[in-house]
């Protein structure tokens, strides 16, 4: 049996994060694919979990081998996904999250054109002004550079098979929970788990 793999993306403000970790404690049957960067590693996070931490050296040698399903440079750090493993764990029958941003889906998605994706909104171009200005971390102009950055990305959201609006956080955790669900529940998979009871039912009356 084949896992899925589900694409998460959204613009920054959106609440993706905060999404993609509640559904991840809701739902052990998901594993996130852990990143690969030449980034320091911020106050918290833990080599392995947040992101795998490596050397440009290192980095490179991954690209030149073709280990990476997509890769990307944001503001001089890079960023990777590892194709080998994720290959893996679906083999296995594990689902997969990947929480990317549109050109990285875009990427992955030549590669596995069954990936599920699914584009978070937030509700009103006003809320995520008041969420960015929120964090309290940036000053005027960087916000209205991320506003643009953000109007920039739902510009793709097209692309993407499902929309999930983040206004009240628990609907939006719900709606990516029953998307999880249909998927499972979709005829490609379960013909794979369901084959002996198929075979049971189509058999002689």
């Amino acid at each position: 049996m084949t896992g899925n793999l589900f694409i998460v993306t959204a613009p920054s403000g959106a609440g993706k994060s905060s999404l993609v970790k509640a559904l991840l404690e809701a739902d052990r049957g998901i594993r996130l694919s852990v990143s690969y960067t030449t980034r320091p590693p911020r106050p918290g996070e833990e080599d392995g979990v947040h992101y795998h931490f490596v050397t440009v050296e290192r980095f490179q040698a991954m690209l030149g081998n073709g280990d990476f399903l997509e890769s990307a440079e944001v503001y001089g750090n890079y960023y990777g996904t590892s194709q080998p493993w994720i290959e893996d764990q679906m083999r296995a029958g594990q689902d997969i999250l990947l929480e990317i941003d549109w050109q990285g889906a875009a990427q992955v998605r030549k590669l596995f054109p069954d990936a599920i994706g699914l584009f978070i909104l937030p509700p009103s171009l006003a809320e995520l002004r008041r969420r960015l200005e929120g964090r309290g971390q940036d000053s005027a102009e960087v916000i209205e550079r991320r506003i643009a950055a953000a109007q920039e990305d739902i510009s793709h959201a097209y692309s993407f098979d499902y929309l999930v609006v983040n206004d009240d956080f628990a609907t939006a955790l719900a709606d990516l929970q029953t998307v999880v669900h249909a998927q499972r529940l979709a005829i490609r998979h379960q013909m794979q788990c369901l084959e002996p009871l198929l075979r049971d039912l189509l058999g002689p009356a």
